[in-house]
């Protein structure tokens, strides 16, 4: 049913406004202050209120801004007995709907008080549409997640499948070989050291999809502790140096500050780890690999740069894409998951940091990665 509420403090607009609404089908309740109609209201809001402009305790203009607080779509009429336009453009500028002057008849109190709710009606149908249209939109969103999802899902399966197959039919042809007779036996010790390279392969990216699926799934469900960044990079550093030693290049370490963060700890050696060896491995020999931690406005910084191959403008937004690798990369070192940059990536999100990188074709990339850093004590 429909409420409306009338505010006024002359008994005889109360009654006459009763005895017209109520057989019309409307429920009405009374109030002769303004501060009675207000508390009424926010006991039971009503669809429609008429407010006296004037009653012993405050005006009915001032009645407005409390009553759509509670109820936005309310339709509010001012009664008055003197309207001007300066208490028009004042009232509608507050927010009433219409104006009633005094005295009015049967006939017009019940057109005036039908046009506001029918102009309520159509307000909140308008906002039940536009609910609607926002689901739909939504749901409409949500539908085209699933779907592109799904064909990442079949991507990724697919590409899985593809570096799976790689190594295992590598293997499986070298051990044939063998088996049938077809390699000397002279030669049978390198064809199955190049079987445990493939093999080595195949674990690394098994290892790699494990990681993944971790991080993936586990992000907000890991362990983690006050972590000092530094101390993980002294840790990491010395393993990655003799890599570098090994390969003629020349691998440095500094750490400016020794930011900590909260961390999962086996996910920060990922970072460096990562982040480290593929700057080795892309930097030809005679090249340099610099490694830096620092501490900047709240944020823990972590950069390695490095005089490697680089990566071309357009490749660089794809780095970070699984199993992606640039063209280059594919020529320098043939052996490559292409999952840890995206490995490493999902630690920093995860962790509520960023990464980025900075780069030009032969001559070396700069990879920044960024985390909020715990106060020092």
């Amino acid at each position: 049913m429909t409420r409306i509420l009338v505010i006024d403090d002359e008994e005889g607009i109360r009654a006459g406004c009763r005895r017209i609404l109520e057989p019309a089908g409307y429920i009405v309740e009374t109030a002769d202050s303004g501060r009675e109609g207000l508390e009424k209201f926010r006991q039971q809001p009503a669809d429609l209120v008429l407010i006296d402009v004037v009653m012993p305790d405050m005006r009915g203009v001032d009645l407005l801004g409390p009553i759509h607080e509670i109820d936005p779509d309310t339709v509010c009429i001012i009664i008055t007995g003197y309207a001007t336009v300066e208490l028009a453009v004042q009232a509608i500028k507050a927010g009433a709907y219409d104006f009633l002057s005094k005295p009015f008849t049967a006939d017009v109190l019940l057109m005036t008080v039908q046009k506001g709710l029918e102009h309520r009606r159509l307000t909140l149908e308008a906002k039940r549409l536009a609910a609607l249209e926002r689901e739909a939109a939504e749901l409409a969103r949500a539908k085209e997640e699933l779907e592109r999802l799904d064909r990442f899902k079949t991507t990724f399966m697919l590409t899985v499948a593809h570096e799976l197959r790689a190594p295992l039919n590598a293997m499986q042809s070298f051990l044939l070989a063998i088996l049938k007779g077809y390699i000397p036996p002279e030669e049978q010790k390198e064809v199955l050291q190049r079987a445990v390279d493939r093999s080595q392969e195949l674990l690394e990216l098994v290892d790699d999809l494990l990681r993944l699926a971790r991080v993936k799934s586990e992000q907000e469900t890991v362990r983690r502790e006050r972590v000092s960044l530094a101390d993980v990079l002294e840790k990491v550093f010395p393993l990655m140096k003799a890599q570098a030693d090994a390969k003629g290049l020349t691998c440095t370490m500094e750490v400016r500050h020794r930011p900590e963060v909260t961390a999962d700890r086996d996910q920060m050696i990922q970072i460096w780890t990562n982040l480290i060896s593929n700057a080795i491995k892309y930097t030809p020999s005679g090249g340099n690999v610099r490694v830096l931690l620092d501490e900047v406005d709240g944020w823990a910084v972590g950069v390695v740069e490095d005089t490697g191959i680089g990566i071309a403008p357009e490749n660089q937004a794809r780095i970070f894409e699984e199993f992606y690798r640039t063209p280059q990369a594919k020529e320098m070192e043939p052996r490559g998951t292409g999952l840890g940059l995206p490995l490493v990536k999902r630690i920093v999100e995860g962790h509520g940091g960023e990464i980025r990188v900075e780069s030009e074709l032969g001559k070396g990339s700069r990879f920044t990665f960024r985390l909020p850093a715990l106060s020092s004590v």
